[in-house]
């Protein structure tokens, strides 16, 4: 006795032009029908479970098609389970179909169009010239890639960083699954509060020297970079969040137990983001030139970084210098994060970019900037920063057993011509 019903053999052999069918054939077919779809389902069912499921999709029949070495159905594709109606055509006769949804015309008519897409372009760079990859914003480097491999995927990811890399709609399951015990979670989540808190002191001073300390904490430093990250994004009108990040930071590059390297790449753009960021705090709160500290804090983070990891990678000092000097020649650009740029510069390469990228820019910036900053009776203080970071840099070619004496003096001619001093 068949489960599959002969009439459907029947009607199917009347639609192709075979009027009669004798009554074994038809037994048989529907017999040999039924013995086809079950082995359909019983390879669908694997790949169901294979992917962890218990709903049976569309794509799981058609994977078990192509298995099974059968050209697969078109049409019904879907990223949702379909909804199958029934209608009744006769006595024990039921019809199954796949409803239509349903959609106001008038809705569709004043729904808002869509984003018109963007142009197609053409452009062409370098991949490689004999053999070497040039270095340019198309082509990423061995630090981007290496970023991009740490960086954390999947539905537990940091949201911003995800949005300003531009994959946010992008849902990458992790090979191995990332799983912390209940203590480090609430390590974690205690000290990140402690450590932010401004009430108690005593905490957050014992969360820090935690942090110095303590040789087991390398689960928990790809989330402390992150938690780092996010909290330098979204609070860059608070200097005293800033700070604590800066602490952070601070107290992670002290412990002798933890291996770092990999994650400095993600510490990068946080420490630079309070070292030339355009605005940091509230000058109306913390004062016009509270900022300045946080800026010298961040640069001595810098020179540790560029002391301790310079050597791993090669591309690291001069990205940090390029973006440097790119912010001191911005005539755009507040004081404040001139005065950063400039201390970045003297950090990262001492009296060697001092010579090189300074000193050949001091007259322009002198006289386009600075002179004018310093008549401004509003701009003064902060002009006045920005000249201490610039003679603290120079300081550094006359001591520098690099520079010899006669280049010393004609280094501390050009800086009098200048008028600097």
């Amino acid at each position: 006795m068949s489960v599959w019903n002969p009439e459907n053999v029947i009607d199917v052999a009347e639609s192709i032009g075979i009027a009669s069918l004798p009554r074994d054939v038809v037994e048989h077919l529907a017999r040999d029908v039924e013995y086809r779809m079950a082995q359909v389902l019983e390879e669908a069912l694997k790949f169901m479970r294979h992917s962890k499921r218990t709903t049976l999709t569309t794509q799981d029949i058609s994977q078990a098609l192509r298995l099974l070495e059968v050209e697969p159905l078109y049409g019904y594709e879907s990223t949702r389970p379909l909804r199958f109606g029934e209608a009744s055509i006769g006595p024990g006769q039921p019809l199954f179909y796949v409803e239509d949804e349903e959609v106001d015309f008038e809705k569709l008519i004043n729904a808002p169009l869509p984003k018109v897409p963007r142009e197609v372009s053409f452009t062409a760079h370098w991949l490689a010239v004999e053999g070497v990859q040039p270095t340019i914003p198309q082509n990423p480097t061995q630090a981007d890639q290496r970023n991009q491999e740490l960086s954390a995927k999947g539905p537990g990811a940091n949201s911003t960083l995800a949005a300003m890399s531009g994959n946010d709609n992008v849902s990458v399951k992790p090979l191995v699954k990332h799983v912390l015990s209940k203590e480090l979670q609430l390590y974690f989540e205690r000290t990140c509060s402690a450590i932010f808190e401004e009430s108690n002191e005593e905490y957050r001073i014992a969360a820090l020297a935690s942090l110095r300390t303590d040789p087991g904490l390398h689960q928990l430093v790809p989330y402390f970079v992150q938690f780092v990250a996010d909290k330098v994004t979204h609070n860059l009108s608070t200097l005293y969040i800033l700070t604590q990040s800066m602490l952070l930071i601070s107290a992670l590059l002290d412990n002798e137990s933890l291996y770092l390297a990999p994650y400095i790449p993600s510490l990068i753009p946080s420490v630079l983001t309070c070292l030339v960021g355009k605005r940091l705090g509230s000058p109306s709160q913390d004062g016009p030139t509270s900022h300045f500290a946080l800026r010298d804090f961040a640069a001595s983070l810098l020179a540790i970084i560029m002391r301790k990891y310079a050597s791993t990678s090669t591309t690291l000092k001069p990205r940090i210098a390029r973006s440097c000097l790119k912010h001191f020649l911005d005539s755009h650009k507040p004081l404040g994060t001139h005065y950063g740029a400039i201390l970045g510069l003297t950090m990262v390469a001492d009296a060697e970019s001092v010579l090189s990228l300074i000193l050949p820019n001091l007259r322009a910036y002198n006289d386009g900037i600075l002179q004018d900053a310093m008549k401004d009776d509003g701009k003064r203080e902060q002009a006045e920063h920005v000249l201490d970071a610039i003679l603290k840099g120079l300081k550094l070619l006359d001591a520098d057993e690099l520079v010899e004496d006669s280049l010393g003096d004609v280094v501390w001619a050009k800086v009098g011509e200048i008028g600097l001093v």
